[in-house]
């Protein structure tokens, strides 16, 4: 039965060490542990990711079974992310996801990490009706994910170039501010003035629901370019209020755009990105101007974690899908890829 099968998750795909174990759609425990030593370089760096994460996995493991009150031999599978990622983080993860697999005797279940972020709302808002439609935006991915039942993905918009959490990320680290700079911009722009400068918005030619953050980025580093350093400091919460207000925008306007074409019935974000606030409240307002349902994650399942991996896991284990020893890991896995 759904709500008998406990399944412990693992994620490993970037610098987030996670475990987590459901029963359900309960969480008993998720247990993440982020690496700070990548802050000093200005972004994760792969080689020490990977190390981190050898060091780091079985004692994360052993400390969520502890959370959860539960013993090896109670699990009913294991779900681990196989991608998209850093090739050497995943490796980490679904090696020993493998190791434990067999030698507990449990089945184990290769998860798309994109598709752990969209069943992360799930968590939080088990009731979320089909047709739905998910945007997912992070620091590496920004798509419009169209679902009409469980495990049916198609991507009906995404990123040509870089996604929004990177623009973030990057146009932070222009103005000073430490890594990772898409929190530390949201709380500066609830300051600020979204009207203090006039950032682009790539719309893009034609009907499309794609996006394209790098001409952002760029118009960011021109608009700096002839700055003192006392200008930025002096209007920094301005200026991050405006680069965020361009931002979130396009996010806003192309996701209602598309709730309205394809008629879904509800609409969630999810990923890092969704943890902004203002895209939260923004689209929240729109969505429900266009009578559809909205919903997001709880904080705990925007970023990375093994909840939501769990979770979407879990909806594989009920359809018998499960993987083999076989399995590998795959960096450039997309949404709707078959294992192989």
């Amino acid at each position: 039965m759904f709500n008998k099968k406990t399944i412990l998750g693992i994620e490993t795909s970037c610098d987030e060490t996670s475990a987590a174990v459901i029963r359900g759609n309960c969480v008993l425990a998720n247990i993440v542990s982020s690496q700070e030593i990548h802050e000093q370089f200005g972004g994760v760096v792969p080689e020490l990711a990977s190390r981190a994460h050898i060091r780091l996995i079985i004692p994360i493991v052993e400390k969520a079974l502890g959370v959860a009150g539960i013993a090896e031999k109670d699990v009913s599978g294991i779900a681990v992310t196989y991608g998209p990622g850093l090739v050497g983080a995943l490796l980490v993860g679904l090696n020993f996801s493998k190791g434990m697999s067999a030698g507990l005797g449990v089945p184990f279940i290769g998860v798309n990490h994109m598709e752990g972020h969209i069943y992360g709302n799930f968590l939080s808002n088990p009731d979320i009706s089909f047709p739905h439609l998910s945007l997912v935006v992070s620091g590496g991915h920004t798509m419009l994910i169209l679902m009409r039942k469980h495990l049916d993905y198609q991507i009906i918009g995404k990123t040509r170039d870089d996604a929004v959490g990177e623009a973030f990320d990057k146009g932070a680290k222009m103005l000073g501010l430490p890594y990772p700079g898409g929190p530390v911009i949201d709380k500066l722009a609830a300051e600020g003035n979204p009207d203090f400068y006039r950032f682009p918005r790539a719309y893009l030619k034609g009907v499309t629901f794609d996006f394209s953050y790098s001409g952002l980025k760029t118009a960011m580093l021109v608009y700096l370019k002839d700055k003192s350093p006392g200008y930025i400091s002096e209007n920094l919460n301005d200026i991050c209020s405006s680069y965020q207000n361009a931002a979130v925008e396009v996010l806003v306007k192309k996701t209602v755009r598309a709730a309205e074409e394809h008629r879904v019935r509800s609409v969630g974000v999810v990923g890092g990105v969704a943890a902004n606030s203002l895209l939260r409240k923004w689209l929240a307002d729109e969505i429900h101007g266009i009578k559809k349902d909205f919903y997001l994650p709880d904080f705990a399942y925007c970023t990375d974690n093994a909840a939501m991996i769990a979770r979407a896991g879990l909806e594989h284990l009920n359809q018998g899908e499960l993987s083999s020893q076989s399995l590998n890991a795959n960096p450039a896995l997309r949404l709707g890829d078959k294992p192989v």
